[in-house]
């Protein structure tokens, strides 16, 4: 049976939910983000591409490249509330579906086309997100993800598109490396270096060349390119949690201690959520007091992988929740509501400094191991216990902190 695999885009996500909310903005050139000059860009508005500007430049720079586009700061929870209304439109639609952003999916229509037509079935449910939400959205539809989400962008914007059974390289041929996923600014120049530009030179090149220039990322491009991938759609489960917490072998009432080993916590979890791939929309902090009750507290969140936001959320829900005034034998950390996703831009506090050191500090833990960096307000706390992680290929790991 042939595979149908859909990819759905919610076009320009934030600029849209702006300009559902205010129709004064849909004719605008849009820049959201932070509003001061040291923060980045985290969604334009095609109005503002001619210009040069794209997500992830800074704020001051793309307001000098569009001085006329309208900087809105933005509202995370508000752009988690309309992604989550269509969650919910493909979740009763499809069987099998993939959540892989905040504004991206994947779904699996393999034998629609037996009683329905995969085409139309994937129309109809794009006409339908539309209707009911008010929202831009395109989708590509093949046999596999990676075409399917190549196809996404060239139907860009609020269109659709499919890609026959054993069209997928003549599709891909005359495309411009870059449309490959993966292809970042740093591989697209070491191939552009090699005179290759469009994916039909890499169709045309043996494996072996791209392996030796790339290694294993350069197989997995060198497969792409030829619309080789078998990737299935991971079904989409808000219960998938990852968690930590730490028993102590002496009860204590030491505030600056127990703060240390949750920031230490909450920031080796986060690390863990980015090496997934995974973000989390619920958080929540355990104390078990030296009589052997426990209480937790949670709370919803957006969409969210970075250390510097899920620390202060975790240390105030410590806060609420330690009022006793007793010695603490356990404190624990979890994150639940897990998607597939990278870290997206936050709207308010991240500048290009910040996420280069994202990259760094997980460049060096992966390298290196978990230990090797860490933030200095968690330098106090040593072993921390075992992480629970439900990700496929992660074993679990034991998390120890201590003074370099």
């Amino acid at each position: 049976m042939d595979k149908h695999i859909m990819h759905l885009d919610l076009d320009t996500f934030y600029v849209s939910v702006e300009r559902k909310i205010d129709a004064r903005l849909k004719t605008k050139p849009i820049l959201v983000g932070s509003t001061s000059d040291r923060g980045v860009v985290a969604a334009c508005s095609y109005e503002t591409r001619g210009y040069g500007v794209h997500s992830g430049m800074s704020m001051k720079l793309a307001r000098q490249l569009c001085p006329e586009a309208v900087v809105i700061r933005g509202n995370a929870g508000m752009y988690s509330k309309h992604s989550d209304e269509v969650t919910e439109i493909i979740k009763e639609t499809v069987p099998l579906f993939e959540k892989s952003s905040i504004d991206e999916f994947y779904a699996d229509l393999t034998g629609m086309d037996r009683f329905y037509g995969c085409y139309k079935f994937a129309t109809e449910m794009r006409r339908r997100i539309i209707k009911e939400t008010g929202l831009p959205i395109s989708f590509g539809l093949s046999m596999n993800k990676i075409v399917s989400k190549v196809a996404t962008g060239e139907a860009k914007p609020n269109n659709q598109l499919m890609i026959d059974y054993g069209h997928e390289k003549p599709f891909l041929a005359p495309l411009s490396i870059k449309k490959i996923p993966q292809v970042g600014d740093k591989t697209y120049q070491v191939l552009r270096n090699l005179g290759i530009k469009k994916i039909h030179t890499i169709q045309k090149m043996p494996s072996e060349v791209m392996q030796n220039v790339l290694g294993k990322n350069g197989l997995l491009i060198w497969r792409r390119a030829h619309g080789i991938d078998n990737t299935p759609v991971i079904a989409f489960n808000e219960r998938k949690s990852i968690s930590t917490e730490r028993t102590f072998e002496h009860d204590t009432i030491d505030i600056k201690k127990l703060k240390s080993i949750l920031i230490a916590m909450t920031e080796n979890l986060a690390y863990q959520l980015r090496r997934g791939d995974k973000l989390t929309a619920c958080i929540s902090v355990r104390i078990r007091y030296s009589d052997f009750n426990t209480y937790s507290k949670q709370l919803k969140i957006p969409y969210c992988s970075a250390d510097h936001i899920l620390i202060p959320k975790i240390l105030e829900l410590f806060h609420r929740l330690y009022n006793r005034r007793m010695r603490i034998r356990l404190i624990g950390v979890r994150f639940s509501h897990l998607v597939s996703g990278n870290y997206q831009i936050n709207l308010f506090d991240d500048t290009e400094q910040a996420l280069e050191l994202y990259n760094a500090m997980d460049h060096i833990r992966e390298k290196y191991g978990d230990r090797t960096i860490m933030r200095a307000a968690g330098m106090d706390a040593k072993t921390i216990g075992r992480i629970t992680n439900p990700f496929n290929g992660l074993p679990p790991v034991v998390l120890a902190h201590r003074r370099q």
